[in-house]
């Protein structure tokens, strides 16, 4: 990709009602364009980190058995109601709005009803469990507040998974695979340092569940942290009988804000008990299905990855989810060999985005740093003489900069 093929434009000013830093940014850097509050375009250098984040969390799904799909956003209520989630002061984000012949619906939300009425024709046995299901979809709530970027969204994509067992202890072989499989995921993009799973309350899912709570300045809620031992509990269910079950006291923790990145659900059979979905056990019995449900918000991600990782010059993408791994920067009338070089390394598998305009070094720079890009490469007529050809590279995380010959630059690259 070279900028003068990309529609969007770096500016020095986001919108004046954007008050998140991740979306400042990321809007002045062209990866979203702001809809309304909330509600946010993805543009192709936006579509790329969307696109390597879903990928992580792909690989490490389908890692422990996940089998991709894509359910419907439409929603007939009937499915909702004989759970009385359809009811407005159960679940008070539906959007909800009617066919040309009156009927009924919702725009998705979460899809655990749905997951279940479709899985009723499928599951008959216990031979047919257990059956582990996700997707990434975009999702749709009627958020009351909307002011923390692509952090809380009214339209955002998110993973959602379903596991479907015979019973609890066959859910729980899942449900703690799933929590391995979420650190790595965590790990992988740069924040499994900060990250912690967290005792919390269920909501309108459950009575209890587990979070994946980053810590973040930015983020909307403040949960109590023991490093040491690896423990957090988000405030909302900070009690005497939390600290007994997780072995902790309330001086062994410290006080921080967070971002909630992941979060998992132990739903049991009370769905399947509800909605009448049974399978048949090893003793020709009707047995209800055991429900779990697995969340992660992958446009969420990206703005908590943007505001920890990032300074006042931009963006600092991690190398796993960055657009691309080279900002390619030529200087002067070095036409020939930066675009020798930019053939080279695409040739070889090496994502670049190669800043070709006709613009001051300065301005260059600045696009750069802006955008976050892991490792810049400037081919400059300084450097290019002819006896002796090398680049300059520079590392966006640490600013650092070398100079390289081709061979030594390529295997740094590589």
């Amino acid at each position: 990709m070279r900028v003068t093929q990309l529609f969007t434009k770096t500016s020095k000013d986001a919108p004046a009602d954007e008050v998140a830093k991740n979306a400042q940014l990321l809007i002045r850097g062209g990866y979203i364009y702001k809809v309304m509050a909330g509600v946010y375009a993805y543009t192709p250098l936006g579509l790329r980190v969307v696109e390597n984040i879903k990928q992580i969390v792909r690989e490490e799904m389908n890692a422990i058995g996940g089998q991709e799909l894509i359910m419907t956003n439409l929603q007939p209520k009937e499915d909702w109601e004989i759970t009385t989630r359809w009811d407005d002061s159960v679940v008070d984000i539906w959007f909800k709005t009617k066919l040309k012949d009156d009927t009924e619906v919702g725009l998705a939300w979460s899809h655990e009803e749905a997951i279940m009425t479709m899985m009723k024709n499928y599951i008959k046995s216990y031979k047919d469990l257990p059956a582990n299901v996700y997707q990434f979809q975009t999702k749709l709530r009627n958020e009351v507040r909307a002011k923390s970027g692509i952090m809380r969204g009214r339209e955002f994509v998110m993973k959602d998974m379903y596991s479907l067992s015979k019973d609890a202890d066959q859910h729980e072989v899942f449900y703690q695979a799933t929590i391995q499989a979420y650190k790595k995921v965590y790990d992988r993009l740069g924040l499994g340092e900060d990250t912690y799973v967290t005792f919390a309350s269920g909501g309108a899912f459950t009575q209890f569940s587990h979070e994946f709570q980053t810590i973040c300045e930015a983020g909307e809620d403040i949960i109590y942290v023991n490093r040491e031992k690896g423990i957090a509990v988000n405030e909302e269910v900070l009690n005497d009988e939390t600290l007994a079950t997780l072995g902790v006291t309330r001086d062994e923790l410290t006080e921080t804000k967070s971002a909630e990145v992941g979060n998992i659900f132990n739903f049991g059979t009370e769905k399947s008990e509800q909605m009448g979905i049974y399978y048949t056990d090893e003793n020709d019995q009707k047995v209800p299905i055991f429900l779990g449900s697995y969340g992660i918000g992958i446009t969420r991600v990206m703005g908590v990855i943007v505001e920890k990782f990032s300074d006042d010059k931009g963006i600092i993408w991690p190398e796993s989810v960055a657009p691309f791994k080279v900002y390619l920067v030529s200087i002067g009338d070095v036409a020939t060999q930066a675009n020798a070089l930019y053939d080279e390394l695409t040739s070889k598998g090496i994502e670049v985005l190669f800043d070709d305009r006709n613009e001051r070094p300065g301005a260059k720079f600045a696009d750069a740093e802006l955008l976050g890009i892991p490792y810049r490469v400037t081919v400059s007529e300084r450097n290019m003489t002819e006896n002796d050809q090398k680049y300059e590279f520079t590392s966006r995380a640490t600013g650092e900069s070398e100079l390289l010959t081709g061979e030594e630059l390529l295997d740094k690259l590589s």
